[in-house]
């Protein structure tokens, strides 16, 4: 492949990753677009990002990745990288999720600012710049995020259905974050690339969306969110899928918020049992109470379940509390790091062969 940015490395296990030595020492965005199956919309995509990207007059790199796609979305990546040395693709051969592409393309980055859209433009590139300029003059921002919830955001074209899961599934997660963020799941996003390296991300999916912000949160960085328009996908199918996108919601909230099911539900069976408590005590003042009837039981059991659930939902936020002091000590590991490489290098420094302050020769 022609363009020394574009030369590609094959592991043993027949993954493609990109070369990253080679290329432009100095990036300042690097823009990562997973894909798969986006034969139909890789060109239109990687050409509007440059041309955005170019006007800019910022140094960057384009990074498609291609998630194992089965149809040409490779073939098209390799002949424009070999025309245009700002494209670096990443390619494996089976399909592992949009999570998957993403922390590969996180790996393969040089930018001092990282930024993740998707492959079939449902948001305007434009807005790659405009959170690079968040980052560049709010020093004290980390993270920004593209919003079509908030204020001054909106949606085009997007089908009823999808929308709605969308909105409430974002309602949903606001409960399991510790800020206030009104879109959690959006891919379009910029980082800056010391704090991608502090993380230690997981995800093969979109949870990775959530990953991120959990993780990020958790660490004390600071994120904020810019008005975005979303609109419809113009070619191509969508990977949307209800269930797994609704399964993946649920599960990250109890996750981040165990409380919430654990004390909620602990919560209702001990009123339940507290409430038989109470009508048996009023049976027995009047002299009504069936010992045959299970009501003692049912009472004493539904106490003692309330209680315990009650207790594992402590247990549960505890741990959660833990992580999050994993994470904030994980940070400050990161931050210290290298200074600490630094400071070992130059004590490591050897002294020149045959050479000394006086002059003379340390060679036996």
């Amino acid at each position: 492949m022609a363009g020394q940015g574009n030369r590609f490395l094959r592991s043993t296990m027949k993954e493609v990753c990109v070369d990253r030595i080679s290329g432009t020492p100095e990036t300042t965005v690097s823009v990562i677009i997973p894909m798969f199956n986006e034969q139909d919309n890789v060109l239109s995509t990687l050409e509007r990002v440059g041309s955005i990207l170019a006007s800019s007059g910022l140094s960057y790199e384009i990074i498609p990745v291609n998630d194992g796609s089965t149809d040409d979305t490779l073939r098209v990546l390799d002949s424009l990288a070999s025309q245009d040395p700002h494209i670096r693709v990443v390619s494996y051969w089976k399909n592992g999720g949009r999570g998957k592409a993403i922390r590969y393309g996180f790996k393969a980055a040089r930018g001092a600012y990282v930024a993740t859209i998707d492959a079939d433009l449902s948001y305007d590139p434009r807005y790659i710049l405009e959170m690079v300029t968040v980052l560049e003059e709010e020093r004290d921002i980390d993270v920004v995020l593209a919003s079509p919830y908030m204020d001054g955001g909106g949606t085009e074209g997007v089908p009823t259905d999808r929308l709605l899961i969308s909105r409430l599934g974002n309602r949903i997660l606001q409960l399991a974050m510790p800020e206030r963020l009104h879109t959690l799941t959006c891919i379009v996003r910029c980082y800056r690339s010391e704090v991608l390296s502090s993380l230690d991300l997981e995800s093969n999916d979109k949870e990775i969306h959530l990953e991120i912000i959990s993780k990020v949160l958790a660490m004390g960085y600071r994120v904020k969110e810019i008005p975005a328009v979303l609109t419809s996908r113009k070619k191509g199918r969508s990977k949307f899928s209800l269930r797994s996108t609704a399964a993946s919601h649920l599960l990250f909230t109890l996750f981040e918020r165990p409380m919430l099911l654990f004390g909620i539900l602990g919560a209702v069976l001990t009123l339940i049992g507290i409430g038989l408590g109470i009508y048996i005590l009023y049976l027995y003042s009047g002299g009504e109470l069936n010992p045959n009837r299970p009501l003692i039981t049912g009472m004493i059991l539904f106490i003692l379940g309330g209680i315990q659930i009650l207790s594992f939902g402590f247990l549960a936020s505890q741990i959660h509390f833990l992580r999050k002091d994993v994470l904030l000590n994980r940070r400050a590991i990161s931050q210290v790091q290298p200074l600490f490489r630094d400071a070992v290098i130059m004590q490591k420094v050897p002294e020149k062969p045959g050479l000394r302050e006086d002059g003379a020769s340390t060679q036996k």
